[in-house]
Order: structure tokens, then C-alpha cells, then sequence
């Protein structure tokens, strides 16, 4: 008979995980742009409104407001003894549009102080560079992901995170959505050493 495992071994990552599409609320807040999930009153299951209706409830505008309340949450994963946490960068927090040249710095401290966070409490930064948070502009504009000029803009949004994470995160996937293919899931997991 196999003995059983007693204990997780050193370098085992405990934790968990959201998207920040359906986390982070503040979805208009410090030059945040609309993201595709922005527009399901219902889920990303339903019919997706064009333009927001004032008389609709959208699940993801408020979520469980953690782009307010993160401090608290990892607060609470810390008791947990999380030593990881996976999180999505919304990249329309980031590139409110998606085809800027320049990126929102309101965007990017948040992040950055989302980071910290995380790291003082003693978890690895674990992030989803694209998890059902395409620029909503960049759809209506460019027809999504049809057209190659979003590798150009994912490219750009990709190296601005790159650079201005590399000392705080280590850990990145790139893709996280079930609708992908099993095969097209990867990590780069030394991307930012």
C-alpha cells in the first residue's frame, strides 16, 4: 500500500483564486473602461446589452467590491494560510479602450498596491492576463480578436504589465477561459525573472 502524503510539500502553492471581472466591482472607477463582461445584466450566459441600461442590474459593476475591499479579503486568505493568489488584470482598467499608447496609471497603482498587499501578507502574485476582460471598445472598433491588430494591442498591454510588475510578480497564465481548448492554456511560469 502507497503511503499517504502527511504534509504539503515546501514549495507547494496554497491558495486561491477570482477574475476581476467578477470581483472588482468599481467598473467606471479611475478611467477604468468597459470590458466585454460589462454588458450581461444577466451573466455572461445571456443576452449582452450594447449600451448599459440605468434600469438593468449588472452582477460585475458591484461584484463583491474587492477593487475597495481587497485588504480585507487577503486578510481573511491569510488566516487561511494562503501562500498564492490568482487574480486577473483587468486590461480596461489598464487600457480603458484597449488601443491607447499610454497606459492608465490610476489602473496600474492599483494593481501595484494589490501587490504589496499580497506580498506583505505572504502570497505569491499569481495573474491571468486575459480572463473575459477584452476592451468592449475593442470589439465595437476592431471586430475582437478577427483582427490582428488586437495581437499589436494585447502585445502592448502585455509588456506595460510586464515591465511594471516584474519585481512583484513571478507567476503569470496567459489565457483563462473554458471556452479555450485544454491545449491552449499555458503558463509562463519565468516570464518575469
Amino acid at each position: 500500500m502507497k503511503q499517504s502524503l502527511k504534509e504539503f510539500p515546501k514549495d507547494f502553492m496554497w491558495g486561491g483564486a477570482i477574475a476581476a471581472n467578477q470581483a472588482e466591482g468599481a467598473y467606471l472607477e479611475d478611467g477604468k473602461g468597459l470590458d466585454i463582461s460589462s454588458g450581461f445584466a444577466n451573466g455572461i450566459k445571456h443576452e449582452h446589452d450594447k449600451v448599459i441600461d440605468e434600469n438593468k442590474f449588472y452582477p460585475n459593476h458591484e461584484a463583491i467590491d474587492f477593487y475597495h475591499r481587497y485588504k480585507e479579503d487577503l486578510a481573511l486568505m491569510e488566516e487561511m494560510n494562503f501562500n498564492v493568489f490568482r487574480t486577473s488584470i483587468n486590461w480596461s482598467r489598464i487600457f480603458p479602450n484597449g488601443d491607447e499608447t499610454e497606459p492608465n496609471e490610476a489602473g496600474l497603482k492599483f494593481y501595484d498596491d494589490l501587490f504589496d498587499e499580497m506580498i506583505k501578507r505572504g502570497m505569491k502574485p499569481l495573474i491571468t492576463l486575459s480572463h473575459y476582460e477584452t476592451p468592449l471598445h475593442l470589439v465595437e472598433k476592431y471586430g475582437s480578436w478577427r483582427n490582428r491588430k488586437l495581437i499589436t494591442f494585447f502585445l502592448n498591454y502585455c509588456e506595460t504589465v510586464f515591465e511594471r510588475y516584474k519585481d512583484k510578480v513571478k507567476y503569470c497564465l496567459t489565457f483563462a477561459d473554458q471556452y479555450l481548448k485544454k491545449d491552449l492554456r499555458f503558463t509562463l511560469k519565468s516570464f518575469f525573472v
